[in-house]
């Protein structure tokens, strides 16, 4: 059981840091940084919200995972990615990007 644990939990943390790397976050933290010049201060905020939003997100999942089966919670998120990069993807087309 440990070594599922510690799988899932390594699998966990780099499915999150390869999502997280370059998003809005680290773009608000360089920004902060560079104005205030205060890196471990911003760092410890940005630590601190990360943590409060992961907990938030844990929290509602186990919650929901009480009141709905394991298959419709993942094809819902699996709807709401969809959804998600087709709005992304519509956007992209009316900048002209023309990506899709």
């Amino acid at each position: 059981m440990e070594a599922v644990l510690n799988w899932e939990l390594f699998s966990t943390f780099g499915l999150v840091l390869v999502a997280e790397m370059g998003d809005k976050t680290q773009l608000a933290v360089v920004t902060q940084t560079c104005k205030y010049r205060r890196p471990w201060a911003i760092f410890a905020a940005a630590s601190l919200a990360l943590t409060m939003v992961t907990a938030l997100g844990a929290a509602t999942g186990q919650l929901l995972q009480q009141w709905l089966p394991a298959a419709w919670l993942r094809a819902a998120a699996a709807l709401a990615f969809v959804v998600m990069g087709l709005l992304i993807g519509r956007e992209a087309l009316r900048m002209g990007l023309g990506v899709l």
